[in-house]
């Protein structure tokens, strides 16, 4: 396999979440090198962000998390949340962001299952 040149690799993630982690071990392994890093808890992203991210995945629903502990706190699943409100939450508190996000190549990936990080890779990474 030939590795093509990256631009533009970017890794949304928490520092303290073990999924986020066991994917950045995952990036490290595959020799996945000069990619951006951020940290969503530090450095919080904007509205405009985190729709172009949604965008990158197929809309709002692909990475907003039902899996929030803030989510059942406030008794979500019971709602049927419009796009509007589901940005809403994700600006106002990361923890509603599924995490992590790799993005490359004008592509993204949301939640980390290796199996789909594999294929994720092997279409825009390897060739």
């Amino acid at each position: 396999m030939i590795k093509k040149v990256m631009k533009n690799v970017k890794f949304y993630w928490m520092s303290n979440c073990s999924t986020c982690q066991k994917a950045k071990n995952y990036i490290e392994r595959h020799d996945i090198k000069d990619y951006e890093i951020r940290d969503i808890k530090e450095n919080p992203l904007s509205r405009e962000e985190i729709k172009d991210l949604a965008k990158l995945l197929g809309g709002v629903n692909e990475l907003f998390s039902r899996r929030a502990v803030k989510y059942r706190e406030m008794n979500l699943k019971e709602k049927n949340l419009s796009e509007d409100e589901m940005l809403d939450l994700m600006t106002d508190e990361y923890t509603f962001l599924q995490r992590p996000v790799l993005v490359m190549n004008g592509k993204a990936i949301a939640g980390f299952f290796e199996r789909f990080w594999n294929s994720f890779l092997e279409e825009n990474y390897y060739k």
